[in-house]
């Protein structure tokens, strides 16, 4: 499902929202895969508390992403299906193709930042009414949104400290 058309249906905005939460849950794992394995020496305090943040703001986002998911008129798609559209369209890296965690970290805000820019479109675009009220829709979106944007300007600000 491509994100740059209008969202039709219930059923379209909850795949989108699945998706989302599954970004967000790939987000919330680099992270903690990149806390447990890296050394001391690599993983100074602010590394650390930024990588507890993105995974906790992670977690976040999925759960405002559920509530919306189950107030609409729509079934759910299998995980496993989410899964490999998340897989195909957004996790074509992986922790290791970077050079370090920071760069990784990068790719994933600014992921998934462009992910909700892009539903957010898609949703201003289309005049279909949703079985969840769409000023709280876009407003939740749009304030995940930012907060992924902050994420890039959190990393990009780290990372700058450190050339």
């Amino acid at each position: 499902m491509s994100v740059t058309r209008q969202v039709r249906s219930d059923h379209q905005l909850a795949r989108l929202l699945q998706i989302g939460m599954v970004l967000e849950e790939v987000v919330e794992a680099r992270a903690h895969k990149h806390a447990q394995t890296m050394d001391d020496a690599e993983l100074d305090a602010d590394v650390r508390a930024l990588l507890e943040h993105a995974a906790e703001e992670s977690a976040a986002h999925r759960g405002r992403l559920e509530a919306l998911v189950a107030e609409l008129d729509a079934e759910s798609v299998p995980f496993d299906q989410i899964e490999g559209l998340v897989e195909a369209q957004y996790g074509q890296t992986k922790p290791d193709d970077f050079d370090g965690v920071l760069y990784d970290q990068l790719c994933n805000e600014e992921t998934a930042y462009k992910f909700y820019d892009d539903v957010l479109e898609a949703i201003e675009a289309s005049d279909a009414q949703f079985s969840v009220d769409r000023e709280r829709l876009v407003e939740t979106l749009t304030r995940i949104r930012e907060e992924e944007a902050e994420g890039v300007e959190e990393v990009t600000r780290l990372m700058e400290t450190r050339e």
